[in-house]
């Protein structure tokens, strides 16, 4: 399966499942935390996160393509 653009709501959900916690309240962004890393949420108001953005996040999070795909 190949990533696909995602919303901002199944987005953090899927974070969830992982064992990520929050979105906690940041200045300017929200953030969620999973031990010592914590990942920057996009705002909501630009629509769904695409693909490279997508990508940029997972690898940021030190989450796999394939344990992301997974948790679908």
């Amino acid at each position: 399966m190949r990533l696909a653009p995602i919303s901002r709501a199944d987005f953090i959900k899927r974070l969830r499942a992982l064992g990520w916690h929050g979105p906690n309240v940041g200045t300017k962004h929200q953030h969620m935390v999973k031990g010592d890393v914590q990942l920057t949420i996009p705002n909501p108001h630009r629509g769904e996160i695409g693909v490279n953005l997508l990508k940029l996040l997972l690898k940021e999070a030190g989450i796999s393509r394939d344990d992301w795909i997974r948790r679908r």
